[in-house]
């Protein structure tokens, strides 16, 4: 188990993020694994790009949202936080409607910084997105 904040509720969490902008996307973290974290956001007219289907911009916001948590879960809040230095998406199919998935996996964890890979799926378990997200670790 990587997580320091092992007390912690999937309830919990989602009531963090009330008033950012995963509240606005609607993007919920459901599951919580030994080195992984899942999230989930729909896919509607909020998400969409032009030609109705899921915005790559979207994608990458639920990748960096879901590896941002996980890497806030792993660290001692009172000495240290972890913010986004960079994330690299590709994106393999489009999605039109219905709910995205989202699991991040801890690939370095270091002092400075944290690495995930976060693979973005459809409801039929196909690869929409494969994304890498380095997370900077600043000193309180």
């Amino acid at each position: 188990m990587i997580w320091f904040h092992k007390e912690l509720t999937l309830e919990k969490i989602n009531s963090i993020n009330k008033n950012t902008l995963l509240e606005h996307l609607n993007i919920n973290i459901t599951e919580i694994g030994p080195d992984f974290l899942v999230g989930t956001m729909p896919v509607n007219s909020t998400t969409h790009q032009p030609y109705g289907v899921l915005h790559g911009g979207a994608s990458c916001v639920l990748a960096e949202s879901v590896g941002s948590v996980a890497s806030n879960l792993i660290l001692d809040n009172k000495i240290s936080y972890a913010v986004g230095q960079s994330i690299t998406a590709n994106h393999l199919r489009p999605v039109s409607s219905g709910l995205v998935t989202a699991k991040a996996q801890i690939m370095h964890k270091g002092r400075k910084s944290h690495l995930w890979e976060i693979k973005i799926t459809d409801e039929n378990d196909k690869l929409v997105c494969l994304s890498t997200l380095t997370m900077a670790i600043v000193e309180r």
